[in-house]
């Protein structure tokens, strides 16, 4: 619940900063931003952000002022001051800081750019470059010296500071027909005006031993063969004077390398990779740059390099549940492996050596036992083995029963003889029973809630269990009203199966004469309701208190049925991936219908109704179906609707006249887009025909003829050969 005061004074913030914008610092300078609200009713409350990433962690906040202390390059950006009071749009005050740096200084040499020359020659013109990163940029000043002395701009020493046709932050000095005299070292010195910032010093040497570069690779370095998980380093020998930066690219496939950038820069020609995986197997390019050397056409060599990995195999791990005396087959397959000409395998069961050979043309191999005994239980290992190691196929062999699986669609399971003890029906049906030897018992544990003890008894079994069948036992002298935790474990003759364990709770009758089914879909086990195995896409439980703050506007319900923002409903969630067409389907548990006397037959009509809201301008359809006990492949329309019915909860009533066990199913079906949201609340089933000014035009009947007496809540309990016993 939100509170809310609204008067003549109620307005939207307004704020300002008290700061400039941009801010320029140097590093190691501490920021003060301050922002203060002019205007909006209530306050408004001040929060600060940062166009991209969070605050720096050494931030200070207290209202609306934001201290930065000892600021670095790593703090610059965007920050903004947002005012907001839940009154119209939030108010927004931007100021951008902006940290003094110098950074990168690099250089190259461009021999006579008139004549393509990769040599500097006597008489001809020599252009030295050098360039930084500054910031902010237009503060940048450079300074030339050759020689340690200042240098000024002539006929033949033509310097530009900023040159149009290059990067920003460059500048050129241009030495027209070369002497020997000009030999000699020069620098240019970057510097940003009104100081703080250490400058930038860059020396270039000129002189007769100035010479181009040359890349080779050494013989034995090409190619390199290496495995998966260890350290390789590639060499490219580069000469020359200066020595330029090497930079390292896949030379075969246009993809990232190691550090995830695209080009890799090496000042000693070693690109040295830690870790290196299969998939930096393949051709890799060293090439010369123009940095720190000479502005000349790349020089460039290829190295390869060769990763070997153990085989990839599948399947890693599986089980395998078999009765004594059948086969099994196990097979093992190679996904991938270097090098393939030596794979060689060997199956084992535990420590004992069962057979070895070497792969031919198949990527497979096989072991089968013929007839599993007792000693062929085990976990058996098939390893396949090349130059690099060994990959492992494993499968778990036991003769262990599935666990079994409780029957929650049991409504009323418990009932009462005693005033201080109760007794339940535990329902359950047993996983594959046909996959393992036949189950001769089930062992039957029961504690009562937060107890260590357990009271074991077994639970014979006469005969094969089939599967799907609904087997009971009756549980008595439970005392009121405590909760029990009850296990189940299957016994075969190989010995104890997987167990299941499940809580059973006490919960009064609230009238045990009650004819009538209702569900707002509160509880955990959403009334017992499951989702259909077959359709597309499943039902969704939700509230507008936990819904998604991503969810799509224009659609769905913005309240349950009763208008509460916590209370809870069923929808359909339409956005990708979901395709126009596609269906979820949602089953009601069964309901038994007993008749009220053996003799008469009469026709018993249910008023089952339920809420629907379907807004949005994609809306498909919503169908309901009646499926009878037995006739699973019959399935009934009840009622149906389609397209946008507006934004509120609307209330359907039909008549149903079952002549058996039934069941109810809800069918959302997608329309052509996301703004599709179908959903459904408070569902319930009355004995006795809806009243008839609620009955809609689309009654179905559901059978011929039959008695319908009393509807109980619970599914139809199928008697099977295990006998009950009280314990």
């Amino acid at each position: 619940m939100v509170s809310f005061r609204l008067s003549n004074k109620t307005a939207s913030p307004s704020i300002k900063l008290l700061v400039d914008d941009p801010i320029v610092v140097n590093p190691g300078e501490a920021i003060t931003l301050v922002c203060v609200t002019t205007g909006g009713e209530p306050a408004p409350t001040l929060t600060w952000v940062r166009s991209i990433g969070a605050l720096p962690e050494k931030t200070g906040l207290n209202g609306g002022t934001l201290t930065i202390p000892a600021v670095t390059s790593d703090d610059a950006g965007m920050y903004s001051c947002i005012a907001n009071n839940n009154v119209g749009n939030p108010a927004k005050k931007s100021t951008n800081i902006i940290v003094r740096a110098l950074k990168k200084g690099r250089f190259w040499i461009t021999p006579d750019p008139y004549h393509k020359d990769d040599n500097i020659q006597i008489g001809r013109e020599v252009k030295i470059s050098c360039q930084v990163e500054a910031v902010p940029s237009e503060e940048l000043t450079f300074s030339w010296f050759k020689n340690g002395r200042p240098l000024r701009s002539s006929e033949r020493m033509v310097i530009t500071q900023t040159d149009p046709d290059v990067s920003p932050g460059t500048t050129n000095l241009d030495i027209i027909d070369l002497k020997f005299t000009d030999f000699g070292t020069y620098t240019c010195v970057a510097s940003l005006k009104g100081g703080g910032i250490s400058d930038i010093s860059i020396d270039v040497n000129i002189s007769s031993s100035t010479v181009p570069p040359n890349l080779t690779v050494p013989q034995e370095k090409s190619p390199l063969v290496t495995r998966e998980g260890d350290i390789i380093e590639l060499q490219c020998q580069v000469t020359g004077k200066p020595k330029p930066i090497i930079l390292w690219s896949r030379a075969d496939k246009e993809i990232v390398m190691p550090d995830g950038s695209m080009q890799m820069e090496s000042y000693d020609g070693i690109l040295r990779i830690v870790n290196v995986s299969r998939e930096m197997t393949g051709t890799y390019r060293c090439q010369t740059s123009q940095y720190n050397g000479f502005n000349v056409k790349p020089r460039e060599a290829l190295v390869q390099l060769i990763v070997q990995y153990p085989p990839a195999v599948e399947p890693t791990f599986l089980e395998i549940r078999q009765g004594q005396g059948r086969s099994i087959t196990m097979s093992c397959r190679v996904l991938r492996a270097y090098p393939t000409r030596v794979l060689t395998y060997e199956w084992r069961l535990g420590n004992k050596l069962l057979r070895t050979g070497q792969f031919d043309a198949h990527d497979s191999t096989e072991y089968i036992v013929s007839s599993l005994s007792r000693d062929s239980y085990g976990i058996y290992n098939c390893n396949i083995i090349n130059e690099a190691g060994a990959g492992r196929c494993s499968f778990l062999v036991t003769g262990k029963a599935y666990a079994p699986e409780f029957y929650y669609d049991t409504y009323s399971p418990l009932w009462q003889n005693r005033p201080r003890v109760y007794s339940y029906s535990l329902q359950w049906t047993q996983m594959n029973p046909d996959a393992v030897d036949r189950i001769l018992a089930y062992r039957l544990g029961i504690r009562q809630a937060g107890q260590q003890r357990w009271w074991e008894q077994e639970i014979t079994v006469n005969g094969n269990i089939q599967k799907g069948e609904l087997i009971t036992y009756n549980l008595t002298e439970l005392i009121k009203p405590e909760a029990y935790e009850v296990r189940l474990t299957p016994i075969t003759r190989f010995g104890e199966g997987d167990s299941t364990i499940r809580v059973i709770k006490y919960s009064a009758p609230v009238n045990p004469h009650l004819r009538e089914f209702h569900c707002g879909f509160e509880d955990g086990n959403i009334c017992l309701f499951t989702q259909d195995d077959m359709d597309n896409f499943d039902w969704t439980k939700q509230s507008t208190a936990t819904r998604d703050t991503k969810y799509t506007p224009n659609t769905g319900p913005n309240a349950d049925r009763s208008g509460s923002k916590e209370g809870f409903y069923m929808y359909i969630e339409t956005s990708r991936p979901r395709l126009e067409g596609e269906k979820a389907r949602l089953l009601s548990p069964f309901f038994s219908v007993a008749p009220k006397n053996p003799y008469g037959v009469t026709n018993t009509a249910y008023c089952f109704s339920f809420y629907y809201h379907m807004y949005g301008q994609h809306i498909g359809s919503l169908n309901v179906y009646l499926r009878l006990k037995g006739q699973t492949t019959i399935e009934n329309p009840v009622w149906s609707s389609s397209g946008n019915k507006g934004q509120h909860w609307n209330q359907a009533r039909v008549n149903i006249h079952p002549t058996t066990s039934f069941q109810l199913i809800f069918e959302g079906i997608r329309g052509p887009g996301i703004e599709g949201d179908i959903a459904i609340d408070d569902v319930s089933i009355v004995e006795g025909e809806c009243m008839k000014a609620d009955q809609p035009a689309n009654n179905l009947r559901a059978g011929a003829v039959g008695t319908l007496a009393h509807i109980w809540l619970f599914p139809v309990i199928l008697l099977v050969s295990v006998l009950s016993h009280q314990r």
